[in-house]
């Protein structure tokens, strides 16, 4: 419960009340499915992760200033921006809550819990060796969490209670991009797929990732393509040349996976009873706002915001040798791999103009 200090009867009495409330609010909302979603249940990599990689032995971590310095009360809680990340922007709109936390790592109330957390990790990927390579949390892992939380608020609201908030409530899943500029591109363990092959067993892996949520009791699943791989700063600096030019072959990657996820997607909609997947295209938009920055009020689209924005992110990226911008909303992003929490502002609001919330 969300007391911390029981001091009488009528304190006590006064939580049990609140916490009451709490639950059949939740319980009403998973009753009616054409109002929204009652939870939020958010997995994947680091553009989703609340503070998953705190919790682990890893060094992909952003639980350090500057991240987070536009956060309330300047709190790194390991987002990997400098604010909100697309999980709790998705959790706002929905009217559910501001903020969805981490799994692990933090004190979890039940209404945390009951609304939704996020199991994603920082460096993961639908491949398993990209989470391997890294040592964070494999979606196979974030699999297993979710199992775990199932039994969680089983105990919390009852078996009927949370199989109807298991099954309305809006699934994210966030992944891929890892695999490629990290894992294809940057690492030789993958290099004996041609780049169609590799984005072909990458979208057996999420097939097979949308299936286990499925068999779990998920219905409601909201999945991203690939951003703009050769245009992300990290991919500039490592293969852009001299001059850190986009990478024409990494973002053809990008449109030739996200071809490949799309038909998948379609797919399992067809084959699964029940279950509606939207496939949202994140390349368009990001492409579009590092294509026509002034479009969208930003100035610098090539580097990051945190230190040279050449080479900073995670570890590299703190106040010791990497001092920020002045002014990250002229940043589309903010460190070389992820946007702005104004970035991440934009491309939620033109992925929800475009596809809805999924949650009718």
């Amino acid at each position: 419960m969300e007391c911390e200090h029981l001091l009488n009867a009528s304190t006590i009495a006064l939580c049990i009340f609140i916490f009451i409330q709490q639950v059949q609010h939740i319980s009403a909302t998973a009753a009616n499915t054409k109002t929204k979603a009652p939870a939020v249940l958010i997995f994947g990599d680091s553009n989703v992760d609340a503070g998953n990689n705190n919790a682990i032995f890893t060094l992909v971590k952003s639980d350090h200033p500057p991240y987070g310095q536009n956060f309330p009360h300047h709190l790194a809680t390991g987002r990997f921006s400098n604010g909100r990340n697309p999980g709790d922007m998705i959790a706002s709109l929905l009217g559910i809550k501001d903020y969805v936390p981490a799994y692990l790592g933090t004190n979890l109330t039940e209404y945390d819990l009951l609304t939704g957390v996020s199991f994603a990790s920082g460096g993961a990927g639908y491949d398993p060796l990209t989470s391997e390579l890294v040592q964070v949390l494999s979606m196979d892992d974030q699999i297993k969490m979710f199992k775990e939380y199932k039994q969680k608020i089983k105990a919390i609201v009852g078996e009927k209670i949370a199989e109807e908030i298991i099954s309305k409530s809006l699934y994210v899943v966030v992944s891929g991009a890892t695999d490629l500029a990290n894992t294809y591109f940057t690492t030789p363990f993958r290099r004996n797929y041609d780049l169609s092959s590799y984005n072909h067993l990458l979208v057996q892996f999420a097939s097979k990732f949308y299936q286990d949520l499925y068999n779990l009791g998920a219905r409601r699943i909201s999945v991203t393509g690939m951003p703009p791989i050769g245009s992300l700063p990290s991919q500039r600096t490592n293969a852009g040349g001299i001059e850190r030019n986009t990478v024409p072959l990494y973002n053809q990657a990008s449109v030739m996976y996200n071809a490949d996820l799309l038909k998948e997607t379609q797919r399992l909609n067809k084959t699964l009873p029940g279950v509606n997947i939207v496939f949202q295209d994140l390349y368009t938009p990001i492409l579009d706002m590092a294509q026509r920055p002034s479009a969208y009020g930003f100035e610098v689209t090539d580097r990051g915001c945190c230190g040279t924005g050449i080479f900073e992110i995670t570890l590299t990226c703190n106040h010791y040798t990497s001092e920020p911008c002045k002014d990250p909303s002229k940043f589309l992003f903010w460190d070389t791999f992820h946007l702005t929490e104004k970035g991440y502002i934009i491309l939620i609001s033109e992925l929800v103009a475009r596809y809805g919330l999924n949650v009718g």
